[in-house]
């Protein structure tokens, strides 16, 4: 399978996911039901010293304790739900959880949740390129992933990257994600966040 075609069934298999996790009637049956999958699939350790639910939660605490709103909260949350949609075990090939994460969540969620996940692989990739000391800083696993996501960007794409309107939110989502990744610690529980993503979902019209 080439390539391409190996992307679009990822990506096809992560909306079909979804799709079939959140059949909730309401925004809040649709949370509750993303939040169990969350439970149940995020219990793996991947290429880190934490499960990728702790990893989820800490990010998600760090962006509470900064006083983000709802959408970057979830967005902190959320940010690697690529990984669990595709079952991932290993960095050794990078199968873009972002954008497949992403994609899949436009269904549900706006563009202030989605878009921020989108570019936090890039985020990392601009941070490497204009802070040497920022790659230096970065986890072995982060250090590994990095070189199959890109490395690092030309001046073109630096210049593009800080035109974006959700650049600032995703460097935001880079920081909490680096730094969440510390072993045994405590934060909220998962079920705190289940008012926050149902109220960061699209309206059901």
């Amino acid at each position: 399978m080439s390539t391409c075609d190996s992307s679009a069934s990822n990506t096809t298999l992560a909306n079909n996911s979804l799709i079939e996790i959140m059949t909730g009637p309401d925004n809040q049956r649709k949370a509750e039901q993303l939040l169990s999958f969350m439970l149940e699939k995020g219990l793996s350790f991947y290429d880190e010293v934490v499960t990728q639910l702790d990893h989820a939660l800490q990010a998600a605490e760090l962006a509470k304790k900064s006083n983000a709103n709802n959408y970057l909260i979830t967005s902190a949350l959320l940010h690697d739900l690529g990984h669990l949609l595709l079952n991932e075990k290993s960095l050794a090939e990078d199968l873009n959880h972002e954008e497949i994460g992403a994609n899949a969540m436009t269904t549900f969620f706006p563009s202030t949740v989605t878009e921020p996940i989108r570019l936090h692989v890039d985020a990392k990739r601009y941070l490497c390129t204009v802070d040497q000391d920022y790659y230096n800083n970065l986890s072995q696993a982060s250090q590994n992933s990095f070189q199959v996501q890109g490395q690092y960007m030309s001046a073109r794409e630096i210049e593009l990257f800080e035109q974006n309107s959700h650049f600032e939110a995703a460097i935001q989502i880079r920081r909490w994600d680096d730094l969440a990744k510390i072993k045994d610690l405590t934060v909220s529980p998962l079920k705190t966040y289940q008012v926050c993503v149902s109220q960061s979902l699209l309206s059901i019209s």
